[in-house]
């Protein structure tokens, strides 16, 4: 699959496009719903370490990632199946903070990720060239099918780098 130029996606999306290495979205997609709940393991006893006030403990980021995720794969199927109505945005902190993690462990949310991303990964397989050229209008902004793929991959990979600078030494 041909990586999505700039014109597919607004300018917010490259900081994750931009860290998508592999020639294979699927492979690398695939891979990461094995690899990063396997990463989430080595911080089961700094789950609700925050490295800083008012930052995000490891649950919390972990359930980013989950309502993330979901946000990203009905953005791609409305697309990728035509939906021409203007999506609506969200506000992260929002979600986080009305989302309940800290009750969780860190295993469940590596397990629902997994999950997650396994399911989605039929949705991902199915899509022809016609269905990722689609695009539409999430918070007023355009993108097609396939860059939201890349943005799914690469923001698994921004925030994987984050917990490694700003929680590794906590473990």
């Amino acid at each position: 699959m041909n990586r999505p130029q700039p014109s597919e996606y607004p300018q917010w999306g490259e900081q994750y496009i931009s860290l998508v290495e592999e020639e294979d979205i699927l492979t690398l997609l695939e891979r990461q719903a094995t690899e990063f709940p396997d990463f989430l393991n080595n911080f089961i006893e700094k789950a609700d370490y925050a490295y800083a006030p008012g930052k995000w403990t490891i649950k919390e980021l972990a359930g980013h990632l989950i309502d993330t995720e979901r946000i990203l794969c009905f953005r791609l199927l409305s697309f990728a199946r035509g939906e021409q109505a203007d999506l609506p945005g969200f506000e992260e902190d929002d979600y986080v903070k009305n989302a309940n993690f800290q009750p969780r462990s860190l295993l469940s949310l590596g397990e629902e990720f997994s999950l997650l991303r396994r399911a989605n990964l039929y949705l991902f397989k199915s899509l022809t060239e016609e269905a990722l050229n689609r695009s539409g209008m999430a918070s007023g902004r355009y993108i097609t099918v396939r860059a939201i793929l890349f943005i799914i991959a690469g923001h698994i990979i921004h925030h994987t780098r984050i917990i490694k600078e700003r929680y590794a030494d906590v473990v």
